[in-house]
């Protein structure tokens, strides 16, 4: 955490998602990005810093931010609620840093976040651009490639990425999908 006092971030995932702009350039100025899972709040002062036009969504309230609108919901139990209040609007950008309190069995685990991966993913379907970009945090598992096999049907280019700041012994993982091809099905 010294590090991220000494550069202003609130948690250590800003330097993943700053490693993961620096490889696959997700921000330009003035793109509207969904922040999901934001709290603390580094990825979201990630990408207003990078000129973006940030929506944060979690269940517990992110303190200020400029530039950021927040939204606090429970994707799980209010999706349709919060699909409903972006009603109209397309994103550039979705971020996804979501993940569950952790059980301490990984099988478990894999299960829980790949079905919060899953929300974020019906509600990219819903609001995302044409062309626009998608990251997802998975642990790796019994069931990410067959989430990863859904992206490429709705993406043109789906990477599996591991910043150099994730703990090397934590099976997080990032899903990055490129160029969405809007609203194909899938399942």
């Amino acid at each position: 955490m010294q590090r991220t006092s000494k550069d202003g971030y609130r948690s250590r995932s800003a330097y993943k998602l700053i490693e993961i702009d620096n490889k696959f350039k997700l921000f330009q100025r003035g793109q509207k990005v969904i922040d999901l899972g934001a709290f603390p709040g580094g990825w979201s002062q990630v990408a207003s810093q990078k000129g973006a036009n940030v929506v944060a969504i979690d269940t517990k309230q992110v303190n200020l931010i400029d530039g950021v609108e927040y939204i606090k919901c429970d994707i799980v139990n209010e999706l349709e609620i919060l699909k409903e209040r972006l009603k109209d609007q397309r994103f550039d950008v979705i971020l996804s840093d979501m993940a569950p309190e952790s059980c301490g069995v990984r099988s478990l685990d894999h299960i829980r976040i790949m079905f919060l991966c899953k929300l974020a993913l019906n509600l990219a379907n819903y609001c995302l651009a044409c062309g626009g970009k998608f990251v997802v945090k998975v642990f790796q598992g019994e069931s990410d490639m067959d989430f990863c096999n859904e992206l490429k049907k709705i993406f043109k280019i789906v990477k599996y990425f591991k910043p150099r700041s994730s703990r090397s012994e934590s099976t997080e993982i990032y899903l990055v999908s490129l160029d969405f091809t809007k609203n194909r099905f899938f399942s």
